[in-house]
């Protein structure tokens, strides 16, 4: 979809996010929006060789209602970086490109960001960059009013309700029952390296 398009932000993003930032000229992050549990905004999900996990970033303020988005700072009490970078590399060392990325989302995952937006804003850009997509990202200045708008896709991607977008299927390196779709973009980028823009 060219032109300006609005999301809500999110950890390891799920491919869908990306193939609608390949068509986009402006990237628009809400900021504003109050914050939801259990949602991709601090999550993602990752193939492992037990099935599809899910990879949660703890945060300080999520339980609270109505916090903003760029309030929601992240708990550093829990081992979470460890256990995320250990899944990371127990699902993906095979991986054909893995040596190429991992040292580099390394580096952001452990540069303990205060805010889940930074932490968020880094990796997307860190991914954008692997892909050689050049788009302009900016936050948004004030909360947009939920209108149902084309290119409003805040609550159209999420982790609770099944996806209508459609992967090109590619090698995956847990692969036995065949492709699973669906993932962060971690599972495209290790799997495919440059090529990730071509399954997008």
């Amino acid at each position: 979809m060219p032109g300006e398009i609005l999301f809500s932000t999110a950890y390891f993003p799920p491919v869908e996010y990306f193939s609608l930032i390949k068509d986009a000229d402006h990237i628009i992050i809400d900021q504003e929006e109050n914050y939801i549990k259990q949602t991709y905004r601090n999550r993602c999900r990752i193939l492992t060789s037990n099935g599809i996990m899910q990879l949660s970033v703890p945060v300080m303020k999520g339980d609270l209602l109505k916090v903003r988005v760029k309030e929601i700072t992240i708990d550093y009490s829990k081992r979470w970086q460890q256990v995320h970078l250990r899944a990371i590399i127990s699902s993906y060392g095979k991986s054909p490109y893995f040596q190429f990325y991992f040292e580099g989302f390394e580096k952001i995952l452990l540069k303990n960001h205060r805010f889940l937006l930074d932490l968020n804003n880094d990796l997307l850009g860190k991914c954008l960059n692997i892909m050689m997509i050049n788009k302009r990202v900016s936050n948004s200045d004030s909360f947009e009013p939920i209108q149902g708008k084309d290119n409003d896709f805040r609550y159209r991607i999420s982790s609770k309700t099944k996806s209508d977008h459609v992967c090109k299927p590619y090698i995956q390196v847990f692969c036995e029952s065949g492709f699973i779709a669906g993932l962060s973009i971690l599972d495209l980028i290790f799997n495919t390296g440059p090529r990730s823009t071509d399954y997008l």
